[in-house]
C-alpha cells in the first residue's frame, strides 16, 4: 500500500488510519522509527524481557536454567552416524524397534 505525502514541515506527520490498520497497529501501542538512508521504518516497539515475569518468577526460571547448565550434554558428533548410533544406544527397549521390510 502507497500513499502519496507532502511534508511541508507545518504540519505534524499523521499515519492514515488504514496503513495503522493494514500495520494491525493498536490503540495506544508504542512505535519505532527506524531511518536508514531515505527510508523510513515505523514497527510496534517490542516488548521488553523485564516486563514479562514477577522477580520470584525470574529467580525460578534462572534457577532451572542453571540446574539444566549442569547436564547431561552429549556430543559434539563427527557425523550423523555417530549421533545416530547414540540415539539408538539410548532407546529404552531396542526389540521395540521396527524392522523394515524390503520392498519388492
Amino acid at each position: 500500500m502507497t500513499i502519496p505525502f507532502k511534508n511541508d514541515n507545518k504540519a505534524p506527520l499523521i499515519v492514515p488510519g488504514a496503513v495503522r490498520r493494514r500495520a494491525r497497529f493498536k490503540h495506544g501501542q508504542e512505535l519505532e522509527f527506524c531511518v536508514s538512508g531515505g527510508l523510513i521504518t515505523i514497527r510496534a516497539k517490542p516488548p521488553s524481557g523485564e516486563d514479562e515475569y514477577t522477580p520470584a518468577q525470574r529467580r525460578a526460571i534462572d534457577a532451572e536454567l542453571k540446574e539444566a547448565e549442569k547436564g547431561p550434554f552429549y556430543g559434539p558428533f563427527e557425523t550423523m552416524n555417530e549421533l545416530i548410533t547414540d540415539l539408538r544406544g539410548k532407546l529404552d527397549n531396542p526389540k521395540r524397534r521396527r524392522k523394515v521390510k524390503a520392498s519388492r
